[in-house]
């Protein structure tokens, strides 16, 4: 039995010679559809390489390969960093700052993974807000009693940022927050229920990345950036955000009357063995790319949330 008496000739497959085959050469539909989509494909590329070098100086490198880092980082961006991360069960509901009062107007629009920025409401160096901001954390750092330094930002390489000496908190090295001089915005490690606080008063907003897990080797799972203060009133409030930063990094309270007993003295010397170990495993410097744990230090601090809660907000 052949083909043939199967099949009608009609439907039989076509000889060798004549068969279809894939072109390895693109046809004038393919060149024509490369030729109408690559010129804006390059625009909206240099157009977003533009964007990314507007922002400033930041935490990586103003180039290429910077670029293509963000973008990487971008895929696994928050989808929305307005909405507060939820705080832990086995953690207080409640943290350092028992009100804020709700920012006026509407939110400041914001840019950028790193450098992460505001592109409105700014009040970059040398407006009066940003200039009283920097007066005042440095106060901070010029009384011996608080524990803290002024330098460079270690998350950012750029702008001023504050340090705790003696961190319960692990960031890197010891940062307690950074001043952005390019728009007036701050990033700061906080406690869970102050972050999920300033966030829903409208103060300020997670990082895209804080995460956690495998994200918490570039910044913590509540690191936010503060909205830049617009007035002598908005400095007022932004730096009792600060305190509230300060009081998660290093257990310290500023802000506070000499005569309010401060958490340095309400440690018993079981939480100075934790905070000495604390201190012994955050000793490396060169802790960047290495990992966070998330946990760290949470879990052995229930007894000392009390007494810090009670020295720095009674």
């Amino acid at each position: 039995m052949t083909l043939q008496t199967v099949f009608p000739p009609s439907i039989l497959p076509a000889s060798s010679s004549s068969s279809f085959s894939f072109s390895s050469t693109p046809g004038p539909l393919s060149l024509l559809a490369l030729l109408i989509l690559l010129p804006p494909t390059i625009y909206f590329i240099h157009r977003d390489y533009q964007s990314f070098l507007s922002l400033g100086a930041g935490g990586t490198p103003q180039n290429l390969t910077g670029y293509l880092r963000i973008k990487l980082l971008s895929l696994f961006a928050l989808p929305n960093t307005r909405i507060p991360a939820p705080i832990p069960a086995d953690l207080r509901q409640n943290g350092y700052l028992t009100s804020l009062p709700p920012r006026a107007g509407p939110r400041p629009t914001v840019a950028g993974i790193a450098p992460h920025r505001q592109t409105s409401q700014r009040s970059p160096s040398p407006s009066t807000p940003y200039t009283s901001l920097v007066a005042r954390i440095q106060a901070l750092a010029q009384k011996p009693l608080n524990s803290l330094v002024e330098g460079t930002s270690c998350f950012e390489k750029h702008g001023t940022g504050l340090f705790s000496l003696r961190p319960l908190t692990r960031t890197c090295r010891g940062e307690v927050c950074h001043v952005h001089g390019s728009d007036g915005s701050l990033h700061m490690t906080l406690y869970p229920a102050d972050a999920k606080l300033v966030i829903e008063r409208g103060w300020g907003e997670r990082h895209p990345i804080a995460r956690g897990g495998f994200f918490a080797r570039f910044v913590p799972k509540h690191f936010v950036m503060v909205y830049a203060p617009r007035d002598e009133d908005e400095v007022e409030t932004v730096m009792r955000i600060v305190g509230a930063a300060v009081w998660w990094v290093s257990g310290e309270c500023v802000g506070k009357d000499e005569g309010v007993m401060r958490d340095g003295r309400a440690r018993s010397e079981s939480d100075e063995k934790v905070v000495e170990v604390v201190r012994e495993s955050d000793g490396d410097p060169e802790w960047v790319g290495k990992h966070m744990p998330e946990r760290f230090c949470l879990g052995c601090r229930q007894k000392q949330y009390g007494r810090m809660q009670q020295a720095c907000t009674s």
